[in-house]
């Protein structure tokens, strides 16, 4: 009897499939954290590991995310980079139909110099510097091994990325968030590395 042909791997999603995507990874986020204990959540990632220190040398700026809801933690993260000789920067926005841009935060301590983000977390106030980050770490709803990223769908990261061809982006998530596959579009930067509370994921190149 001839052996059964091995079963081809299934087709890749569609971009017309990132909505229902979207939803489903957003679930399993929020079910995540909803089940961490309070005083777990502030032990996890509590500050870069070793590799993707590379990525952030001493006196460089590094952007990170203020987090909304279910999201990675990033406080430990921003402790961890002032304390050692890194600038941190929030994402500002003057509108919720204007650019991204960033702006130095002095005090990942506490909230002070921060107002809150039309799009819901905080932000550093118009008194804050800009800054244009050497290195950004993007929130996310799934992610690939091999550092495909599945975005909240209003493009800033996107587009800003896209002006700052030269600044690699890495990704903070919970292990739930791996996805086996994403659509992936032109205009989608791939990320060097992904963090999650168990692993790094290092991207393709």
């Amino acid at each position: 009897m001839d052996p059964s042909p091995p079963s081809s791997a299934p087709p890749a999603p569609t971009p017309a499939e990132k909505p229902l995507l979207r939803a489903r990874f957003r679930r399993l986020r929020s079910d995540h954290f909803a089940e961490l204990p309070q005083s777990l959540r502030a032990l996890i990632l509590n500050r870069p590991p070793a590799p993707v220190l590379l990525h952030m040398p001493e006196g460089c700026t590094v952007g990170l995310y203020d987090p909304v809801g279910a999201e990675a933690p990033t406080g430990g993260w921003a402790r961890w980079l002032a304390e050692h000789g890194r600038q941190v920067a929030l994402p500002a926005f003057e509108a919720r139909d204007s650019a991204m841009h960033f702006r130095a935060w002095s005090d990942p301590w506490s909230q002070r110099g921060l107002i809150a983000s039309p799009w819901g977390g905080k932000e550093p106030d118009a008194a804050s510097d800009a800054v244009t980050p050497d290195v950004l770490v993007v929130p996310l709803l799934a992610f690939t091994a091999r550092g495909d990223r599945l975005g909240q769908g209003g493009g800033h990261y996107d587009r800003w990325l896209a002006e700052h061809l030269n600044v690699p982006a890495i990704g903070l998530a919970w292990d739930c968030q791996r996805a086996e596959a994403l659509p992936v579009e032109a205009h989608d930067r791939r990320l060097v590395a992904v963090v999650t509370p168990t692993r790094i994921y290092e991207g393709e190149r």
